[in-house]
Protein backbone atom coordinates (compact mmCIF):
# COMPACT_ATOMS: atom_id res chain seq x y z
CA UNK A 1 0.00 0.00 0.00
CA UNK A 2 1.21 3.41 -0.78
CA UNK A 3 0.22 5.28 2.72
CA UNK A 4 3.05 2.60 4.14
CA UNK A 5 6.45 4.11 1.56
CA UNK A 6 8.93 5.56 3.61
CA UNK A 7 9.49 9.68 2.73
CA UNK A 8 12.48 9.48 5.29
CA UNK A 9 13.72 7.41 8.11
CA UNK A 10 10.79 8.62 10.14
CA UNK A 11 7.86 9.55 7.98
CA UNK A 12 5.83 8.06 5.47
CA UNK A 13 3.31 8.86 3.09
CA UNK A 14 0.84 8.72 5.49
CA UNK A 15 2.24 10.58 8.41
CA UNK A 16 2.73 13.23 5.55
CA UNK A 17 -0.53 13.51 4.59
CA UNK A 18 -1.13 13.66 8.64
CA UNK A 19 0.93 16.89 8.47
CA UNK A 20 -0.47 18.54 5.73
CA UNK A 21 -4.07 18.08 7.08
CA UNK A 22 -2.72 19.52 10.49
CA UNK A 23 -0.82 22.28 8.47
CA UNK A 24 1.92 21.26 10.77
CA UNK A 25 4.62 23.62 9.02
CA UNK A 26 7.56 22.45 11.83
CA UNK A 27 6.95 18.69 11.33
CA UNK A 28 7.08 18.97 7.41
CA UNK A 29 10.17 21.48 7.05
CA UNK A 30 11.47 18.75 9.92
CA UNK A 31 10.61 16.10 7.90
CA UNK A 32 12.32 17.83 4.83
CA UNK A 33 15.67 18.44 6.40
CA UNK A 34 15.49 14.74 7.77
CA UNK A 35 14.61 13.60 3.93
CA UNK A 36 17.69 15.36 2.66
CA UNK A 37 20.49 14.88 5.30
CA UNK A 38 19.77 11.14 4.91
CA UNK A 39 20.16 11.25 1.19
CA UNK A 40 22.83 14.14 0.36
CA UNK A 41 24.74 15.03 3.79
CA UNK A 42 25.41 12.56 6.05
CA UNK A 43 26.72 9.71 3.62
CA UNK A 44 29.24 12.13 3.44
CA UNK A 45 30.02 13.06 6.86
CA UNK A 46 31.91 9.59 7.23
CA UNK A 47 35.77 8.72 7.10
CA UNK A 48 37.13 11.34 5.55
CA UNK A 49 39.90 8.87 3.87
CA UNK A 50 37.52 7.43 2.35
CA UNK A 51 35.88 10.86 0.30
CA UNK A 52 37.00 11.20 -3.25
CA UNK A 53 35.40 14.86 -4.23
CA UNK A 54 34.30 13.70 -7.43
CA UNK A 55 31.94 11.79 -5.51
CA UNK A 56 30.97 14.62 -3.34
CA UNK A 57 30.32 16.66 -6.31
CA UNK A 58 27.90 14.32 -7.92
CA UNK A 59 25.77 13.90 -5.15
CA UNK A 60 25.82 18.03 -4.39
CA UNK A 61 24.49 18.29 -7.90
CA UNK A 62 21.99 15.95 -7.74
CA UNK A 63 20.99 18.23 -4.12
CA UNK A 64 20.93 21.30 -6.08
CA UNK A 65 18.23 19.83 -8.60
CA UNK A 66 16.43 18.25 -6.10
CA UNK A 67 16.51 21.39 -3.85
CA UNK A 68 15.79 23.92 -6.45
CA UNK A 69 12.81 21.41 -7.56
CA UNK A 70 11.45 22.04 -4.08
CA UNK A 71 11.55 25.40 -3.96
CA UNK A 72 10.35 26.28 -7.67
CA UNK A 73 7.73 23.30 -6.81
CA UNK A 74 8.75 21.50 -9.97
CA UNK A 75 7.35 17.74 -10.53
CA UNK A 76 10.88 17.50 -12.02
CA UNK A 77 13.83 18.93 -13.31
CA UNK A 78 13.09 17.29 -17.16
CA UNK A 79 14.54 20.33 -19.07
CA UNK A 80 15.01 22.68 -16.82
CA UNK A 81 18.13 21.17 -14.98
CA UNK A 82 20.30 24.25 -16.41
CA UNK A 83 17.37 26.89 -14.96
CA UNK A 84 18.03 24.78 -11.45
CA UNK A 85 21.90 25.85 -10.99
CA UNK A 86 21.30 29.49 -12.52
CA UNK A 87 17.90 29.99 -10.06
CA UNK A 88 20.02 28.45 -6.60
CA UNK A 89 23.26 29.96 -7.68
CA UNK A 90 21.56 33.16 -7.80
CA UNK A 91 19.20 32.63 -4.38
CA UNK A 92 22.63 31.85 -2.66
CA UNK A 93 23.39 34.78 -3.63
CA UNK A 94 20.87 36.39 -2.51
CA UNK A 95 21.07 35.03 0.83
CA UNK A 96 24.56 35.69 1.28
CA UNK A 97 25.61 32.51 1.16
CA UNK A 98 29.15 31.61 -0.32
CA UNK A 99 27.56 29.59 -3.22
CA UNK A 100 26.62 32.94 -4.20
CA UNK A 101 29.94 33.10 -5.63
CA UNK A 102 28.64 30.49 -8.40
CA UNK A 103 26.02 32.82 -9.79
CA UNK A 104 27.82 34.66 -13.09
CA UNK A 105 29.26 30.88 -13.71
CA UNK A 106 26.07 29.32 -13.24
CA UNK A 107 25.84 28.18 -17.12
CA UNK A 108 29.69 26.85 -17.27
CA UNK A 109 29.51 24.77 -13.69
CA UNK A 110 26.29 23.39 -15.28
CA UNK A 111 27.79 22.06 -18.07
CA UNK A 112 31.75 21.38 -16.72
CA UNK A 113 30.60 20.24 -13.87
CA UNK A 114 27.09 18.54 -13.42
CA UNK A 115 27.14 17.40 -16.87
CA UNK A 116 30.36 16.53 -16.83
CA UNK A 117 30.13 14.78 -13.75
CA UNK A 118 26.72 12.94 -14.85
CA UNK A 119 27.48 12.20 -18.34
CA UNK A 120 31.26 11.84 -18.52
CA UNK A 121 32.34 10.55 -14.97
CA UNK A 122 34.93 13.98 -15.29
CA UNK A 123 34.74 17.86 -15.24
CA UNK A 124 34.96 19.33 -18.42
CA UNK A 125 35.68 22.92 -19.90
CA UNK A 126 38.95 23.01 -17.47
CA UNK A 127 37.49 22.87 -13.90
CA UNK A 128 38.99 21.38 -11.42
CA UNK A 129 37.76 19.01 -7.95
CA UNK A 130 39.61 19.16 -4.87
CA UNK A 131 39.19 18.51 -1.11
CA UNK A 132 41.47 21.46 0.05
CA UNK A 133 42.21 25.05 -0.57
CA UNK A 134 39.30 27.88 -0.85
CA UNK A 135 35.66 27.47 -2.10
CA UNK A 136 36.36 28.38 -5.35
CA UNK A 137 39.89 29.59 -7.50
CA UNK A 138 38.55 31.47 -10.57
CA UNK A 139 42.06 31.01 -11.60
CA UNK A 140 42.35 27.46 -11.73
CA UNK A 141 38.37 26.54 -12.02
CA UNK A 142 39.04 25.12 -8.68
CA UNK A 143 36.39 23.80 -6.18
CA UNK A 144 36.94 22.20 -3.18
CA UNK A 145 34.12 19.36 -2.65
CA UNK A 146 34.24 19.59 1.27
CA UNK A 147 33.70 23.06 1.49
CA UNK A 148 31.00 23.11 -1.86
CA UNK A 149 28.98 20.34 0.43
CA UNK A 150 29.33 22.24 3.43
CA UNK A 151 27.50 25.11 2.19
CA UNK A 152 24.92 23.57 0.88
CA UNK A 153 23.73 21.86 4.29
CA UNK A 154 23.75 25.67 5.01
CA UNK A 155 21.12 26.46 1.39
CA UNK A 156 19.37 23.27 3.51
CA UNK A 157 18.66 25.37 6.41
CA UNK A 158 17.74 28.34 4.97
CA UNK A 159 14.55 26.78 3.28
CA UNK A 160 13.69 24.53 6.05
CA UNK A 161 13.87 27.45 8.00
CA UNK A 162 11.52 29.64 5.49
CA UNK A 163 8.93 26.59 5.34
CA UNK A 164 9.18 27.20 9.15
CA UNK A 165 8.58 30.93 9.11
CA UNK A 166 6.26 31.36 6.16
CA UNK A 167 2.52 31.44 6.14
CA UNK A 168 0.62 28.03 4.71
CA UNK A 169 -0.70 29.90 1.94
CA UNK A 170 2.70 31.79 1.00
CA UNK A 171 4.41 30.95 -2.32
CA UNK A 172 7.31 28.66 -0.98
CA UNK A 173 4.85 26.16 0.79
CA UNK A 174 2.32 26.02 -2.56
CA UNK A 175 5.31 24.91 -4.29
CA UNK A 176 6.60 22.71 -1.65
CA UNK A 177 3.25 20.77 -1.59
CA UNK A 178 3.12 20.79 -5.52
CA UNK A 179 6.69 18.76 -5.48
CA UNK A 180 5.49 16.86 -2.64
CA UNK A 181 2.36 15.68 -4.98
CA UNK A 182 4.55 14.72 -7.41
CA UNK A 183 7.53 12.35 -5.41
CA UNK A 184 3.95 11.00 -3.60
CA UNK A 185 3.02 10.10 -7.35
CA UNK A 186 6.45 9.02 -8.36
CA UNK A 187 6.11 6.14 -5.47
CA UNK A 188 2.89 4.39 -6.91
CA UNK A 189 3.98 1.46 -9.21
CA UNK A 190 3.11 1.95 -12.60
CA UNK A 191 -0.13 1.80 -14.06
CA UNK A 192 -1.84 2.06 -10.41
CA UNK A 193 -4.90 3.80 -9.45
CA UNK A 194 -3.98 4.28 -5.32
Amino acid sequence: MIENVVLSSSVTIAKYRQSEAKVDRDAIADFLKERFTERYIRPLRGDPNLKHGFCTMAISCLMIEALESFWQGWADTRQRSRKAFRSFFQRCADQGLELGVFTDLADDFYIGVRCGILHQAETTNGWRIRRKGPLYDPKTKTINATKFHNELEKALKIYCDALKRSKWDAQVWQNLRTKMKSVIENCKPEGSQQ
